[in-house]
Parts: C-alpha cells; structure tokens; sequence
C-alpha cells in the first residue's frame, strides 16, 4: 500500500474519526456513511471509525470533519495506538474482511462476463463493445477497491486473475486471423538466464508459486523486485510477471505459473505430471473457478495465507511459500 502504517517493528498507528449526526435531513446520514465505505475506514464502535495513520488518510479525514461540521454534525479526529481490548491484528482483520468483500462482489459480476466469453463467439458475437465497457467498468471498479486495501486483503488476486482472463479473450477476439501467436525456442530461454524479474508488492500463490518456478527450472540465480501496480517502467534486462502489461501474465483462463509453465519449461526437462499437478492447484486457488477440482487446493491456500499473514516482506513470502512448493513438487514426482 501507498500510504503505509508504522513498521513491523513498532505498534501501528490508527487515526479514528469519532461523530454524532444530526437526526434529519436522513440523505446526509446516509452520504456520510457512503463517505466513509469510499475512504475505506471500518467501524471499530458505533460511530467510530478507522483508518491506518498517514498523510493521506490524514487528509481524508480532516475533509470529511469539514463535511460533517458543516452539515450540522460534530466529529472529531484523533491519532490512537491500542494498548488493550482490540489487537493490531484484529482491526487488520476487519479492513480484510472488508475489501474480500468488496472484491467477492466484484468478482460475482466479472464471472458473469467470463461466462459469456467462455460460452465462444457464438454466443457473443455482436456485443464485443457491451463486453469491452464492461470489462473497463470492473477494471475501475478494481482501482477503487485496490485504493483502499491497505492490507492486501486475499480477495484481490484471484479477482485480478478473473479480470486479467476477460480482458485477453477479449484482446484474442480482435487479434487479425493472420496474427501468429509468438513461443519461445530454447535459445531465447538460454537468453532469460541472469535476468530481474519484476512483479507487484504484496505477493500471494500466483506469484509466490511463478518465482518459484523460474527459480526452480529457469534460472536459479534470478534477482526479483517488488513494484507498484501501475506506472513501473521497465529497466534493460528486466522482465515483468503477473502485473500489468507483463511479459509473462495471465492468458485467456490461464494464471501465470500455467503461461510460465507453458512458455519455458520444456516437457523434457522435468516430470511433467508433477509441475502440471502443481498448475492445476495454483489455477483452482488463484482464479477460484473450481476447473480442476482439485482437492489439495484449500490446505495450499492456507498454508500460503499463513505465510502472507506472519510476514509483509516479500522476499521472505517468496522463501517461505517456495518451501512449501518444493515439498510439494517432491510429493508429486514420487507419486508419479
């Protein structure tokens, strides 16, 4: 997140906005309350809201203060640390559960476009702008929501995979018939060797299990950064993965460690039951369509939610849930 609390090392620091509004006019009850669903503050009591200290968030608040008082209401601001009663941990939680929330209902809305992409041409043919507006109205939709996920609720990937799977069937449809689809050959593998690799702060399965990957059978040397989602410029040598406008992302209903897998991990170079029983897991928790049904999914999700949980750094995300693919592709190659 942008606007980041205190650090691991210390307390967080909260700013909570405390009011009481006037009984009528009801709109602006109701437009303040909407207010503070847009700021992404929780409620911790009745009337009493949060947000992570920070300049920003700072900000919102004093400009809803001035709304409120000039509305006829009273608020007052102030920066509190939890001492008792609720944990750090806790009001994480609730800020958790209220962005999943917002991203279930968007994903509930953007299953109903894939739906219809994955029904074929046939069945869409003729709407391509309805679907395109569409999808560009779930992708703003996604910016808000990622706006005020100050936590990096779970929610976020797997609606960011659905979205990301829209909008390159949607690309596909408008490909020209005599545009060839481009592959890698082993040389331009070889040329990955030595390379950055880029993806977004806040790593969950997708790119927990993709660095992985290229760790395990591409290049064991490779360096990974971390990145804002938009507005990351490329250095010479870097290759970008499950961000936006990425090398390496998701294709059609494929996640990255597929597309990867797919691209530069030649069949001949490893058990290839293992790693596409490791595909199939990553697929059925980042993109939660239940494709392959498979039923080590959930234990693999809480594993790695567990690891997101106990720490934000990202390389120790990367050492820590990377274990946890290693065990498991060592499972998959004895059972094969």
């Amino acid at each position: 997140m942008s606007d980041a609390p205190a650090t691991s090392h210390s307390r967080y620091a909260w700013l909570l906005l405390a009011h009481q509004l006037p009984p009528k006019p009801a709109y602006f009850r109701v437009k303040i309350w909407r207010r503070l669903q847009a700021l992404g503050a929780v409620g911790i009591k009745n009337s009493l809201y949060a947000l992570p200290a920070g300049d920003q968030t700072r900000e919102d608040f004093q400009w809803l203060l001035r709304e409120i008082n000039e509305g006829g209401g009273e608020a007052a601001v102030f920066e509190a640390r939890f001492i008792d009663g609720l944990t750090d941990r806790e009001i994480r939680a609730l800020f958790d559960r209220a962005r999943d929330a917002d991203y279930e209902a968007l994903a509930i809305d953007a299953r109903g476009v894939a739906e219809i992409l994955a029904a074929g041409p046939e069945a869409w043919n003729g709407r391509k702008g309805e679907l395109r507006a569409q999808a560009t109205r779930l992708r703003r939709r996604l910016a808000e929501i990622v706006a005020i996920d100050f936590f990096g609720a779970g929610g976020r990937e797997p609606v960011e995979g659905l979205l990301a799977g829209i909008e390159a069937r949607l690309a596909e449809a408008e490909r020209s018939p005599d545009e060839e689809e481009t592959t890698m050959d082993a040389k331009a593998v070889g040329d990955l060797k030595g390379r950055t690799w880029v993806t977004r702060r806040g790593v969950q399965v997708d790119r927990i299990a993709s660095a992985w990957l290229i760790r395990r059978f591409i290049d064991p040397e490779a360096r990974f950064i971390f990145v804002p989602d938009k507005g990351y410029v490329p250095e010479p040598g870097e290759l970008r993965f499950d961000m936006f406008e990425a090398e390496f992302t998701h294709e059609g209903d494929h996640c990255t460690f597929e597309v990867l897998l797919a691209k530069l991990v030649p069949p001949d170079r490893t058990p290839d039951r293992a790693l596409r029983a490791i595909a199939e897991i990553v697929h059925d928790i980042d993109l939660k369509d239940g494709k392959f049904q498979r039923e080590e999914a959930a234990g693999i999700r809480t594993l790695l939610s567990g690891i997101a949980a106990a720490t934000d750094d990202d390389e120790r995300r990367l050492e820590r849930g990377g274990a946890v693919f290693e065990d498991l592709y060592g499972h998959f190659r004895k059972k094969a």
